[in-house]
């Protein structure tokens, strides 16, 4: 059998990158994943000419230059900025809260009348804020709160705004301009062609098997390599046997829609509590509606996403980070510490909400450990 220095189990973005970190220093690898793609989470798939974000929308953003200067190694990024939409009942609010938020809100036009109003209604909070609402309101007010955090809020969590802990909304970025960017990010973008590709190419030159499960088949796949890299959940790899890690999932609904517009934006958020999908994401506007060769595409792809309890056999995508789960962690944590030739690293191995630039660093920072 061939002997890897390294078996990297998940071909996402932290196993991508710390495998192409291992073939730049001579190291042998094998990449394994369970599904039958690469990429992970960010895997895109072409439908009517489209890259479809299979895995809900990824949209590539970081204030670090050798992390911008990484990838586009690998592939080359349009100027897509983030600039999502609200709609509460058929009003629609410009996000992330600024000038133009404001104006439709109250009727204000100067930054100072805004800055007041907010002012204004923070005051019915006095005391420190003791659960999500009472963050929210002492931050932006409640009339912000009631029509464009509380229904999202509670749909994506699944519990009442007043039963969540206050340090999930911690800030909430309030801008007295008429800027739209979502991201305070100095590079952002999304790769030309999609993310599979960009993963495709940082694989380049590496033996890469699909459709394995490594815990169905771990004694044996461990004999292959020298050194595992665990890019899946932390407590599956345990067997459960400190109890179970809590997530949220998310559930997709797609589309194809004969006609070239359906929403006119990339991300719409439904931030009433009666419509069930907590946004709709209409793929082409990543990419402006064009294909690769810049023609328009007639027809569109939308995707409602529904937030639900992780239960077993769910994809797990957000880690609930409160004081009881990151206990737990901390104990699994201790476990995998105690593990020999194994590196737990990703989203699910260090049970950790990462955005794609950090879960590059991540990986990064390890191989300068590794190989350095």
């Amino acid at each position: 059998m061939d002997k890897y220095n390294y078996l990297v189990v998940g071909s996402g973005l932290y196993g991508a990158v710390f495998a192409q970190q291992a073939k730049a220093a001579g190291k042998k690898v094998l990449v394994i994943d369970k599904r039958h793609n690469i990429a992970g989470n960010v895997y895109t798939e072409k439908v009517e000419g489209i890259n479809v974000h299979k895995y809900g929308a990824h949209i590539f953003h970081t204030n670090t230059k050798e992390i911008w200067d990484y990838v586009n190694q690998y592939a080359k990024f349009n100027r897509f900025t983030n600039s999502p939409v609200a709609n509460y009942k058929g009003e629609l609010y410009s996000l992330p809260f600024n000038m133009y938020t404001f104006n439709k809100m109250w009727g204000v036009v100067t930054p100072e009348e805004a800055a007041a109003k907010i002012e204004e209604q923070r005051k019915e909070i006095i005391d420190a804020p003791q659960n999500l609402e009472e963050q929210a309101i002492s931050l932006v007010g409640r009339d912000i709160y009631e029509k464009l955090i509380k229904g999202y809020t509670e749909k994506q969590w699944g519990r009442e705004c007043c039963e969540l802990p206050a340090f999930i909304i911690k800030r909430l970025p309030v801008r007295l301009t008429f800027d739209n960017n979502y991201f305070n990010a100095l590079y952002q973008g999304i790769p030309v062609g999609g993310y599979t590709k960009m993963v495709k190419n940082m694989l380049e030159g590496i033996e890469v098997r699909t459709g394995i499960d490594y815990l169905e088949n771990k004694a044996e796949l461990d004999k292959l390599a020298e050194k595992i890299v665990y890019t899946g959940a932390i407590d599956v790899y345990f067997g459960y046997k400190l109890g179970t890690l809590e997530y949220r999932s998310v559930k997709f609904e797609n589309e194809i829609l004969d006609k070239p517009n359906f929403q006119g934006n990339a991300a719409v958020n439904y931030t009433d509590r009666e419509t069930p999908w907590t946004r709709i994401i209409e793929h082409k506007w990543f990419e402006f509606g064009k294909d690769e060769n810049g023609n328009d595409l007639p027809k569109t792809v939308i995707s409602r996403e529904y937030s639900s309890e992780w239960k077993p056999g769910d994809e797990p995508y957000y880690p609930v980070n409160d004081e009881k789960n990151s206990t737990l962690y901390a104990e699994y944590k201790k476990l995998a510490e105690s593990e020999n030739n194994i590196i737990f690293g990703g989203r699910l191995g260090e049970y950790k909400y990462y955005d794609m630039d950090a879960v590059i660093a991540s990986a990064l920072e390890m191989s300068k450990k590794e190989f350095n």
